[in-house]
């Protein structure tokens, strides 16, 4: 699965109606299985799009409504019956095929929106942050069914979210899009461990990667690999501390810039003002351009 991270603004949504037809690039080609879509009106592109809100016909049941793109191809009923219930079955949505949206819970109305998208065989499969309006543990659980139904579906799916911990959860491919560009594509942990460049070193990762001053360029380095050691040399003061439950993290400001440092809320406590050591392994250091922030090697 594609997933597409960006903030808000970024030009997310953008790229899946451009893709799906419902809006015209100013230029360039988009191409699938070797032929530009952009040739071919919207009805024939084969390419369905889920977006935020489930968009499920209230007054028929979940099975009505998983029924509905089928009956449009005209379908014979016996063999689209047998796909409403495969799908029903692999998105755990059959015990309410005979009940109306309403009685669903957001969770189970985005599963069945999922289901029908399939069900109308495009050789794309679009979702505009599909998981954004359900409670944080709901998300966690449907995102687990989103990447396992994913794996029986032939086509191509592009998922679009501003959520850094949902992306690279369910990724084979991230793409992180910025202003309208793509300032990086590649596996999720290549990208997430070697930014291309500060903007998407800045940006992705909750919290994201920490860039000092450095003598002759910027430098990176992961919340997660910087260690407060009272005898290191780079020393800096407590600005602010939080906690997240397992983790803690430290605000510090040194002379090389401030920076974030996650530790285990278990370990040692500190409080605003405190001055404390900094280290880190270099193996966990990436290295910037100061001047057009690319990294370096």
């Amino acid at each position: 699965m594609l997933v597409v991270l960006g903030p808000s603004g970024a030009g997310k949504s953008t790229l899946l109606r451009v893709i799906a037809g419902l809006e015209t690039p100013d230029s360039g080609t988009i191409a699938l299985d070797g032929r530009d879509l952009l040739t071919a009106p919207p009805a024939q592109r084969r390419v369905a799009l889920m977006f935020q809100d489930d968009a499920l016909f209230p007054h028929m049941t979940v099975y009505e409504n998983l029924a509905f793109p089928l009956r449009l191809r005209r379908v014979p009923r016996a063999h689209a019956d047998a796909r409403i219930r495969e799908a029903a079955h692999a998105l755990d949505i059959a015990r309410h095929l005979e009940e109306r949206p309403a009685r669903l819970s957001g969770g189970e109305r985005q599963r069945a929106a999922l289901a029908r998208a399939v069900l109308s065989d495009p050789r794309m499969l679009l979702l505009d942050e599909p998981l954004a309006h359900l409670d944080p543990q709901l998300r966690v659980h449907v995102r687990e069914q989103f990447a396992h139904f994913r794996r029986s579906f032939p086509g191509v799916a592009v998922y679009v979210t501003h959520d850094h911990v949902e992306a690279l959860a369910v990724a084979d491919l991230l793409a992180v899009l910025m202003n309208g560009r793509i300032e990086q594509l590649g596996a999720p942990q290549t990208v997430y461990d070697y930014p291309a460049n500060v903007r998407v070193a800045r940006f992705l990762g909750s919290p994201p990667m920490n860039v000092l001053d450095g003598d002759e360029c910027l430098f990176g380095i992961r919340p997660e690999h910087v260690l407060l050691d009272a005898a290191a040399p780079l020393r800096g003061r407590v600005l602010d501390v939080r906690s997240s439950g397992p983790d803690r993290y430290v605000h510090v400001r040194t002379q090389r810039g401030e920076l974030i440092v996650r530790s285990q809320a278990d370990l040692p406590a500190f409080s605003r003002g405190d001055e404390v050591g900094i280290r880190f392994a270099a193996a966990h250091v990436r290295r910037f351009d100061r001047s057009t922030g690319a990294l370096l090697p």
